[in-house]
C-alpha cells in the first residue's frame, strides 16, 4: 500500500520550474530518501508533501486520500527540520509535548507519550532541561521525540544531519534508522550526502534540476545507474566513450584501451548497438605492479600520477594513454608512488552500460 504519493507534481515559482512531472509512490513503513545536489528540487518535494507549499499542478496523496487542499496542521506528519526549530524558552518535556495539545490529548496521556518518545530517543533524563543545556546530537533526537510522540502517518526529515560534526553524524544515522525501523513509520528523508542514503534509505529517489533521474534500492542505483549523473552523483565513476556491437544478451562494448568488454544483462538495460558509455566504479579499477594482473580481468597499461593516501585505502589517479582515471583500493603496506607503471583492471561484471550520445 502507497502511504505518501506524488502524481504529477509539478511546482513553479513564476517562470522558473523548481520541480517538473514528478511521479513517486512511497510505500507504508518505507525510509525513502530524496537525493541531490543542491537547488535539485528535493526539499521543495518534501515541502509540498508537509503542506508548507502548494503544488502548481498534480496531486499529492497521503494513505490514499488527496490532501492538496489539506492545511499542514491536519495531515498529521512529524516534521524534523534541518535547524531542529526547539523552543529555547520550553523544557524539554514541553518541545516533545507541544504537538500534543491540539489532539486532545489528556495530560497524564501526554506526559506517558513525552516519556516514551524520550526513552525511544534514549534522553529519558533531560526532561526538564532546556535546550541550550544539550549538545547538537542531543537537541536533534529531541526534535526527532517531538516529531514521533503525535504518532504520525509520515515523517518527513529535511537534511536534520547537517548540522552535526563528521563523527556524531555517521552515529546519528544509525541510530535514526533504528528509530525508524522499530516504530515502523513512513519515512520521507532528504538529503544531498551520499553516504546518508546509501546506508539507511530502502529507496533513493535521485534528482536533478528539478526531475526524477532514478529511483531504486541503494544497490540499483550505485550498481546500476541510469544516467550519466547518478553515475557521477553516487560515488566515483570512471565513464568511457565506446561503441555497442551487440545487445540483447547483456552489451558487448568495444572500449578504446580496454579493447572488448562483455557487460551483463542487468547492466546494460536500454543500451542498443552504437554508441554507449562504459561506467567503471572508482572501487573496482584495481590496481597491480606491471605485468601481475590475475587471468579474467580486463586490463590496460597505466601511470600513477597522484596518490591520495587515506589510510585503510588510497585513491590513485592513473594515465593510460589521453585518458585519466580514478581508482580507490584497499592497501596492504605502501601505495604505488607516483610515476610508477602499473597495470590497471576490472571484471567485466562490475561494470555498467549506458547509452551514448
Amino acid at each position: 500500500m502507497s502511504s505518501v504519493t506524488l502524481d504529477n507534481i509539478v511546482k513553479r515559482f513564476g517562470s522558473f520550474t523548481a520541480v517538473h512531472q514528478t511521479n513517486l509512490e512511497v510505500s507504508e513503513g518505507a525510509f525513502v530518501t530524496l537525493l541531490g545536489p543542491s537547488g535539485c528540487g528535493k526539499t521543495t518535494n518534501l515541502r509540498m508533501i508537509a503542506g508548507l507549499l502548494d503544488p502548481t499542478e498534480g496531486e499529492i496523496r497521503i494513505g490514499g486520500k488527496r490532501v492538496n487542499d489539506v492545511p499542514i496542521h491536519k495531515r498529521n506528519l512529524g516534521i524534523v527540520f534541518q535547524n531542529y526549530a526547539l523552543f529555547p524558552h520550553k523544557t524539554v518535556a514541553d518541545n516533545v509535548a507541544f504537538g500534543l495539545k491540539y489532539r486532545n490529548v489528556s495530560k497524564a496521556d501526554a506526559e506517558k507519550k513525552v516519556r516514551e518518545a524520550l526513552e525511544l530517543v534514549q534522553l529519558p533524563q533531560v526532561g526538564d532541561r532546556y535546550p541550550k543545556a544539550l549538545s547538537g546530537g542531543q537537541q536533534q533526537r529531541i526534535a526527532l521525540a517531538r516529531a514521533i510522540v503525535v504518532e504520525p502517518d509520515v515523517l518527513l526529515l529535511d537534511e536534520p544531519l547537517s548540522a552535526l560534526d563528521a563523527n556524531l553524524r555517521e552515529d546519528m544515522r544509525v541510530e535514526l534508522k533504528r528509530i525508524q525501523d522499530q516504530i515502523g513509520v513512513t519515512t520521507v528523508f532528504v538529503t544531498h550526502d551520499q553516504s546518508e542514503a546509501l546506508a539507511m534509505s530502502d529507496e533513493i529517489v535521485v534528482m536533478s534540476n528539478g526531475r526524477v533521474e532514478q529511483v531504486g534500492t541503494p544497490e540499483e542505483v550505485y550498481n546500476t545507474p541510469a544516467s550519466e549523473f547518478v553515475a557521477n552523483f553516487l560515488g566515483a565513476s570512471n565513464i568511457l566513450d565506446g561503441t555497442c556491437k551487440a545487445a540483447g544478451d547483456g552489451a558487448t562494448l568495444e572500449v578504446p584501451l580496454f579493447g572488448t568488454v562483455q557487460v551483463p544483462p542487468e547492466k546494460a538495460k536500454g543500451v542498443g548497438q552504437g554508441p554507449a558509455k562504459l561506467v567503471l566504479r572508482a572501487e573496482k579499477l584495481t590496481l597491480y605492479a606491471k605485468d601481475t594482473a590475475p587471468e579474467g580481468l580486463v586490463t590496460a597499461e597505466a601511470t600513477v600520477e597522484t596518490v591520495d593516501y587515506q589510510g585503510q585505502t588510497v585513491r590513485y589517479f592513473v594515465r593510460a594513454g589521453e585518458t585519466q582515471f580514478q581508482a580507490i583500493n584497499l592497501i596492504d603496506g605502501h601505495p604505488f608512488a607516483e610515476g610508477t607503471s602499473v597495470t590497471v583492471g576490472f571484471r567485466p561484471k562490475d561494470c555498467a552500460a549506458l547509452p551514448g550520445g
